[in-house]
């Protein structure tokens, strides 16, 4: 027998794939993070199921258990949204059915991380997808760091009441695109710099929230122009020169006194 890794929709209900309804039907069992919420979805499209309660807090428990059962029953794994193992459960179970010698089967689906990615807008060429970055401490300024100095396009979770915050902490100039509700009623995509996009969620976001960013390098993300440039719309928005300067120097790459010299006339 084998696990399924199957995805469900991340919002709208007809997402869900033709290949992911046959094989939640064939399944014995069926590996769900929240029962009540897998429960709707398959009563959305006639399916009855036994469902196993399988999450963060019992997952280090219940996957050798489920990895056994796999030996001889079809199991099934799903998370609330989208497809497991991507910042849900699943890994744990996924590598006990290997250490079991149980086949793991995979299935293509719904991802918020691939839809906002492409809806961004941004380069798709090399990606880094950091997950929910940390609230606080050496590493969340790692990743911050990282963000401001490699040419990477990261695509962020982050909770819509800490949005603002993450924005107002990147280097102004880098253009994200903030992805909320996607495939949802009220789907919105916001794209712009950092500083407009913090300006805009300054008080928070409703909904779930992906972030793209498109990394910097050491030598400006937007290069020493650009930067110019982005000083100049912040004295146009009310700053002083000294002050826009600062702002536009931050991540930049750039020092703030030649930023100041160029945008004086110096």
């Amino acid at each position: 027998m084998t696990l399924a890794v199957v995805p469900t929709p991340i919002g709208n209900l007809e997402d869900i794939t033709l290949r992911s309804l046959r094989y939640l039907r064939e399944a014995d069992l069926v590996a769900c993070e929240d029962t009540r919420r897998t429960g709707r979805l398959l009563s959305h499209y006639d399916i009855k199921k036994d469902l196993v309660a399988y999450h963060e807090h019992n997952e280090e428990r219940l996957a050798p258990e489920l990895a056994e059962r796999a030996k001889t029953e079809r199991l099934a794994l799903v998370t609330d949204a989208g497809t497991p193992l991507v910042s849900d459960p699943g890994y744990r179970l996924v590598r006990a059915c290997i250490e079991a010698g149980v086949g793991v089967e995979a299935l293509p689906g719904p991802s918020a991380l691939t839809t906002a990615l492409v809806a961004s807008g941004l380069p798709a060429d090399t990606v880094v997808f950091a997950g929910f970055p940390p609230r606080k401490g050496h590493e969340r300024k790692e990743l911050l760091e990282r963000i401001a100095s490699e040419p990477s396009t990261f695509v962020l979770f982050e909770s819509p009441h800490r949005l603002g915050k993450t924005l107002g902490e990147l280097p102004a100039g880098l253009r994200v695109a903030v992805c909320r509700e996607l495939t949802k009623l009220h789907e919105e995509v916001v794209r712009g710099t950092a500083e407009e996009t913090a300006r805009r969620f300054s008080g928070g976001a409703k909904g779930e929230v992906v972030l793209v960013v498109r990394g910097g390098t050491e030598a400006g993300p937007v290069g020493f122009d650009g930067t110019v440039e982005l000083a100049r719309r912040y004295v146009a928005d009310g700053e002083s020169p000294s002050r826009a300067a600062a702002k536009a120097a931050k991540g930049s790459g750039w020092r703030r006194s030649e930023i100041y010299d160029r945008l004086v006339g110096a």
